[in-house]
């Protein structure tokens, strides 16, 4: 069966169009259809930030999914990050480092930074934002034990974020007008 036999010419143009105004920008269409996202920021989203997204969306919590972008984006994930995250049972996100920018950082409802708001690419609009600093050493730079050590600080950091979102998102359901107490 053809799918111009189950939908009108009318049907297929609706469901281009929202195709296309909800899978904008290359983001997963579950990704631009929720409202609250974690952002996670480091200088290269080579390692840190995108382990940090990997581990968060594993398990989000109801409603939130992660992402991750650098100030300075590197052309592919640094190579010891996949082999890392994968003696978790995780992959690498579904996307290259890409650049940080002020629509994601607008976008965002938790923004989270690895320890590099000294570095001189830092943009001067982030500084300005609320976010959380996790003060993390770059992986990169360290051996494989060191990599481990801030990947699993990372694991620890996210699942005590997620802990949070969920109790926060708890909390205001029960304060609502009309939750049942």
């Amino acid at each position: 069966m053809l799918w111009g036999e189950l939908l009108s010419a009318g049907d297929v143009l609706l469901l281009l169009v929202l195709l296309l105004l909800l899978g904008t920008a290359g983001q997963p269409f579950r990704r631009v259809m929720t409202d609250r996202v974690v952002l996670f920021i480091c200088v290269e989203n080579a390692c840190r930030s995108l382990m940090a997204e990997a581990m968060f969306n594993a398990d989000p919590p109801p409603g939130w999914i992660a992402t991750s972008a650098g100030t300075s984006p590197v052309a592919a994930a640094n190579p010891r990050t996949a082999p890392m995250l994968a003696e978790r049972d995780l992959a690498l996100p579904d996307h290259a480092p890409r650049l940080l920018t002020e629509e994601m950082m607008d976008g965002a409802r938790v923004r989270v930074t690895m320890g590099c708001l000294d570095d001189a690419s830092c943009p001067a609009h982030l500084k300005g934002l609320e976010l959380r600093d996790w003060a993390l050493p770059d992986p990169a730079r360290l051996d494989d034990a060191g990599f481990r050590q801030v990947r699993d600080t990372l694991a620890r950091k996210v699942r005590s974020l997620r802990a949070e979102l969920i109790l926060l998102d708890r909390t205001l359901a029960a304060n609502r007008p009309g939750a049942a107490r």
